[in-house]
């Protein structure tokens, strides 16, 4: 019966639907996950939390697992542009131990399977290299060197490398997508994938909306009101397709530059000839509590205390949202 409800509730709350009648073939036995600065720390907490399920990762721009600490003092003075501390990876890595014997998160062995692929540009003066170095480190401690990669000799600045979308790449400015003729997104899924077919200049599937506060529930309260999710047109005729989340940065959420980072990042280009679904889950931007005006996906604790495991409300509601893509039906 539930499965039922969540079949009508996306049926009746998506739009930008193709003729076919069936639903989403979705491979859910793993998933693969990327995000950009808040979007980054928010990848590496989903795939720490849940690592026996997403076993690849993207990250631009980010820091290693709980840099913040649950305290958003501790983020901007550690995490971020600059370090009045060296970051201690060791207590760090310690707390995520805790959170695996408390079964908060995935066994920290279940990393072992996992390819990961980072990303920090050479004119990145918004996050600090050694807070990126510190990620890689952390990462070839749990999931072994030869499945790390870590690209630092682009001269791009804080934003989405792009082939040929966007400002000038060595200014971090809205909508922070950059004209950088190199394409991390072909570089990150080429590096996580053995296999890829070419992509292509023009995607030709479509962006659905979805209702992330039906799918997503009590969970979904420091979500916008709708996210998004790219279908090629192969996934929507039946044919089974992997399921891939991107985490947007702050200030890139819809509310702040539409659909651009949706339609622009080249994920969709990939997606279209490599029967890959890309979901983009939204956040909403607050001058209330829970304070968040720039629209950051929570990495210090703004939505709830355990914001960085299974139980952050966050993390659960983007679970939900993965989980209904499946129901989606077309009309």
């Amino acid at each position: 019966m539930k499965n039922k409800l969540l079949f009508l509730v996306l049926s009746i709350s998506a739009s930008g639907v193709f003729a076919s009648p069936q639903p989403l073939q979705l491979d859910l036995e793993h998933i693969s996950v990327s995000g950009l600065s808040s979007g980054g720390y928010m990848a590496n907490q989903f795939h720490i939390a849940h690592s026996d399920w997403v076993n690849k990762i993207g990250i631009i721009a980010g820091g290693p697992y709980f840099c913040a600490q649950g305290s958003i003092k501790t983020a901007l003075e550690h995490c971020v542009n600059k370090m009045v501390n060296p970051i201690e990876l060791d207590s760090l890595n310690k707390q995520a131990t805790n959170y695996a014997s408390e079964k908060k998160i995935a066994p920290l062995s279940e990393l072992k399977n996992s390819k990961v692929w980072l990303f920090h540009g050479q004119q990145d003066n918004k996050v600090m290299p050694a807070v990126s170095q510190a990620l890689y480190q952390q990462y070839v401690e749990w999931v072994g060197k030869d499945h790390v990669a870590y690209v630092s000799d682009i001269a791009a600045s804080h934003l989405f490398p792009t082939l040929d979308y966007g400002g000038d790449c060595q200014e971090s400015v809205s909508p922070y997508i950059g004209n950088c003729q190199y394409d991390a997104a072909g570089a990150m899924l080429g590096f996580l994938f053995n296999e890829l077919a070419p992509r292509v200049s023009q995607p030709q599937g479509k962006v659905i909306e979805l209702d992330q506060q039906k799918l997503g529930g009590q969970t979904a309260d420091t979500l916008a009101d709708k996210g998004y999710a790219y279908i090629p047109q192969t996934c929507a005729s039946g044919a089974t397709c992997s399921l891939h989340i991107s985490f947007h940065g702050c200030n890139q959420n819809a509310q702040s530059i539409q659909q651009q980072y949706v339609e622009h990042s080249g994920l969709n280009n990939w997606a279209d000839s490599n029967h890959m679904v890309v979901l983009y889950p939204q956040t909403k931007n607050s001058t209330f509590l829970p304070l968040n005006p720039q629209g950051c996906w929570d990495w210090w604790g703004y939505a709830d205390e355990n914001y960085a495991t299974q139980d952050g409300k966050q993390i659960q509601a983007v679970r939900q949202l993965a989980n209904a893509l499946q129901h989606y039906s077309f009309q």
